[in-house]
């Protein structure tokens, strides 16, 4: 006997819509993901596809009615929750933009919670575009698999970050200079990881830091790191120790990974 094909295929594609969704919904969309859907998938009448609006989870969809510029979409059921991420936030100091894109990106993927650019005395960006910045976010969610969008905050200087920063959160500060790996620093959610901008922090800055109670300093391995290496490279870290990465992996097969 054949085996019944899976509903909906893994090819099914991914979008957000920034409108709530429910089993009565029937959002329209146009604009990009009308000509994506259209004129890159070529989608028709009765095409599935999956859903996620950040506030109920994922939905599977079916397209009810399309025309040359837009498409009609009937709500049929949920497919998932909206996840709860890790409450670790990445705090990082733009870079140059294709960098920078990639920061978002992999962090987004990794399970971020929050974005929260920081300017330093060295920082060379200190203007980020946030429609591009959402747009990656949202783009890397779709990719991902992800119901819940990270927050992005808007960037702030060094000192009020550090003015500002809540009580109970540790802030683990990816010291050039030294410090301790990860795995003996007691940092669980929540947290805070600081990376620093390319030329790296200033002793006037490494001092502020060292200064504020919740630092804990950290270091990434014997070898420099680019700035966004080391953003990576710690969220990666600290996912594996404290994350959400043992919890996904305990019912699958041993052995087995997800990777696109």
């Amino acid at each position: 006997m054949p085996a019944t094909p899976a509903w909906p295929p893994a090819s099914t594609p991914r979008l957000f819509v920034d409108q709530p969704l429910g089993p009565d919904a029937a959002p329209t969309l146009d604009g990009a993901a009308a000509h994506y859907l259209l004129n890159v998938m070529r989608m028709k009448p009765g095409d599935p596809l999956l859903l996620f609006d950040d506030r109920s989870g994922e939905w599977l969809a079916t397209v009810a009615d399309a025309s040359k510029r837009a498409l009609t979409l009937r709500v049929e059921r949920q497919t998932r929750d909206r996840e709860t991420v890790p409450d670790l936030w990445l705090c990082f100091a733009p870079v140059k933009k294709a960098r920078l894109d990639w920061i978002i990106e992999k962090a987004t993927e990794l399970g971020v919670r929050r974005l929260q650019p920081v300017i330093t005395e060295r920082t060379i960006v200190e203007r980020v575009k946030r429609e591009r910045l959402e747009a990656q976010i949202v783009e890397a969610c779709e990719q991902c698999g992800r119901t819940a969008l990270p927050e992005l905050a808007d960037p702030v200087k060094l000192p009020a970050l550090l003015a500002d920063w809540p009580a109970g959160r540790a802030l683990l500060f990816a010291d050039e200079a030294g410090g301790a790996p990860l795995a003996r620093l007691d940092a669980p959610a929540p947290a805070a990881i600081l990376t620093g901008p390319e030329g790296g922090f200033t002793t006037r800055e490494r001092e502020l830091l060292l200064q504020a109670p919740a630092v804990r300093r950290m270091t990434l391995g014997p070898r420099i790191l680019r700035a966004e290496t080391a953003a990576i490279a710690a969220m990666a870290a600290w996912m594996a120790a404290h994350g959400d990465w043992r919890a996904a992996g305990e019912g699958a097969d041993a052995g087995a990974a997800d990777i696109i």
